[in-house]
């Protein structure tokens, strides 16, 4: 069976390659694919609402050791939830700030760089606080992103229910 030579260059870089190996690239993807959608953004804002519920909701214990243990596994629980989220909601908005608008959308839509600046500081505020009001806003201020979003696409939205525990809506195509 004969083995294909490598040339002289192909196996200096592969030499390269082992000695200092080269980053891996990390994308939604760079295709690009065409494939956007804010709903995943719209279901993080949600879940850091839900987090904030169950988080208000949380008793305070008492001198009992068992359900000291089990209020601060609960509250570590949902914060942790609770920043994911947040940074997976602002992570969704990037993606279709960077990839999917364009300078067009920018120019028709006047609050659409202040509101995804506006998402993404939500975001940030709903990682670093217990605040159900600052949850709320990033929900709302998402839900427009989305309605921005299908607009540009040509698509009529409404407001449905979400059908969670945590209630609220979701902007989906009508």
């Amino acid at each position: 069976m004969l083995r294909p030579t490598l040339s002289l260059a192909s196996r200096a870089l592969r030499a390269i390659d082992r000695i200092a190996p080269p980053a891996t690239a990390h994308a939604h993807c760079d295709i690009p694919c065409g494939i956007y959608d804010p709903h995943l953004a719209q279901i993080a804002a949600l879940t850091v609402v839900r987090m904030n519920q169950l988080i208000d909701a949380l008793e305070q214990p008492g001198d009992d050791k068992a359900a000291t243990e089990k209020y601060h596994n609960s509250f570590s629980r949902y914060v942790t939830v609770k920043e994911e989220h947040a940074e997976l909601c602002k992570r969704e908005v990037r993606i279709i700030w960077g990839d999917y608008f364009k300078p067009e959308h920018a120019q028709k839509y006047k609050d659409l760089h202040e509101l995804t600046w506006n998402i993404l500081k939500a975001g940030s505020k709903g990682r670093q606080e217990v605040n159900m009001q600052a949850a709320q806003d990033l929900l709302s201020q998402v839900q427009r992103f989305a309605e921005i979003f299908w607009e540009t696409k040509g698509v009529a939205t409404k407001r449905q229910p979400s059908n969670q525990t945590v209630g609220g809506e979701l902007v989906v195509p009508a």
